[in-house]
């Protein structure tokens, strides 16, 4: 939030003005887990409060007819940037702006947007940059929503897709790149890394070099969903990408308590989503704002924990003779797939704690074992506090057609599971004793 948003709100007097946020101390850059605590924010504008208000109101007062003006001129896109003020809270709110200024600093990108939950930032994000005829190059597979979103509901509008596996070599991601040149205007490479469900990482430093060899003049941007690994194990802005999107109610909200969505990037593309986002109103409201803001104070501690218990865990999981094989990225190192465990070491600075088991068997064993835990909740999603458990090809990619999912390698001996907080010796209990049943 800028300090001229909030004196608006609060018809701050010159001896309160606010005071700037505090990114340095000395020479020392400031880490974002310190500047979750406050940046953006100064309790001299809300009463001393030293947590942010919650912002429930519909609109906001301008203090004179040219300030209304002049941010009718931003959020219409008259005049680039956005609104200079609060105006009204389908475009804007205090918890949202503040919000916004906190989740770009993780990834130092300019700019970022909130939205009601990580499907309408994607569709925002897709109808701001594509028109009928245009194609969309993504990796494969994606979340089942954002598949049958491209496939099925902007297929209906004459909008093309064209896909590569998440694990394609430079030389497959080129061939690709260039039938889609051949095919007509490439308005957007989107990507998913690493895949859900299967856990399969992205080359994205591949994918932006490919992009521009093979495009000429105006090249496609690269937008990335980083929610299974940002934004504390990967941050794809640094490989390439230009566009982040994050599902935030997983571990950005982190306690299984809101949806949200998020998306980040240059000024550029995002005053262009933006203008989307005014428009059909995906904005996350401010309640939810707050609660967001909330959660990432702790973020760094609680994606640290659930990593550190993730490895434990795997590493009992590989040894069981019930297992077949568990897909965690910190064993690529020790795997025979040299091709991933090279994108491992150049992207990514943690394994996360969401991963696919194999389980032997088919979804007999899958669904017993989903249904013998005790500690581990049987739910969708990921990233919360308490470790999840779901069958993928039932469940989250139900609507996926069988052809596609043998593709892809969601089978039905395959459970995907999010690790929580909880102690990772209970944890190992639980799913010792769950195998006990397959």
């Amino acid at each position: 939030m800028t300090d001229e948003t909030e004196a608006e709100l609060t018809g701050a007097s010159p001896r309160r003005r606010p005071k700037p946020s505090v990114d340095k101390v000395g020479s020392r850059k400031l880490r974002p887990s310190t500047m979750m605590m406050g940046h953006g924010y100064d309790p001299v504008l809300s009463e001393g409060s030293l947590k942010p208000p919650i912002f429930l109101t519909s609109t906001f007062v301008f203090p004179n007819a040219a300030a209304g003006k002049r941010h009718f001129e931003g959020v219409t896109g008259k005049r680039p940037g956005g609104a200079e003020g609060l105006v009204y809270s389908r475009f804007n709110g205090p918890n949202q702006e503040i919000l916004e200024d906190r989740l770009a600093i993780w990834e130092e990108a300019e700019d970022a947007l909130a939205f009601s939950s990580g499907m309408s930032a994607i569709a925002t994000l897709f109808l701001s940059m594509v028109k009928p005829g245009d194609t969309i190059v993504h990796s494969g597979p994606l979340y089942a929503a954002t598949e049958t979103l491209i496939g099925r509901i902007l297929g209906r509008f004459g909008v093309k897709w064209l896909d590569f596996p998440a694990g394609a070599t430079r030389e497959e991601i080129d061939a690709v790149m260039r039938e889609a040149q051949s095919s007509g205007d490439v308005a957007l490479i989107y990507l998913e890394s690493p895949a859900n469900p299967t856990n399969a990482l992205v080359d994205v430093e591949a994918v932006a070099a490919s992009r521009d060899a093979i495009f000429t003049g105006a090249k496609p941007p690269i937008a990335i969903d980083n929610t299974f690994l940002g934004p504390l194990w990967a941050q794809p802005l640094k490989q390439g990408a230009d566009i982040v999107v994050y599902s935030l109610t997983k571990y950005a909200g982190g306690h299984s308590d809101l949806v949200a969505g998020g998306v980040l990037g240059s000024k550029e593309h995002i005053n262009t989503i933006r203008l989307m986002r005014n428009t059909i109103g995906t904005i996350c409201d401010p309640n939810t704002a707050w609660m967001l803001l909330r959660s990432l104070e702790t973020l760094e501690l609680r994606m640290s924990r659930a990593g550190e218990n993730a490895a434990k865990v795997c590493e009992f999981l590989a040894g069981h003779p019930k297992v077949e094989k568990v897909g965690y990225l910190g064993f690529l190192e020790r795997g025979e797939d040299a091709r991933q465990a090279d994108i491992y070491r150049r992207h990514c600075t943690g394994a996360g704690s969401t991963f696919s088991l194999y389980l032997k068997g088919g979804e007999t064993e899958a669904f017993a074992f989903l249904d013998a835990l005790k500690i581990a909740k049987l739910a969708v999603s990921l990233g919360g506090t308490e470790t999840l458990a779901s069958h993928p090809a039932g469940m989250t990619h139900l609507s996926v057609p069988q052809a596609r999912k043998d593709a892809l390698g969601i089978s039905d001996n395959l459970v995907r599971i999010s690790i929580g907080v909880e102690d990772a010796d209970d944890l190992i209990a639980d799913f010792e004793e769950a195998l006990k049943t397959v």
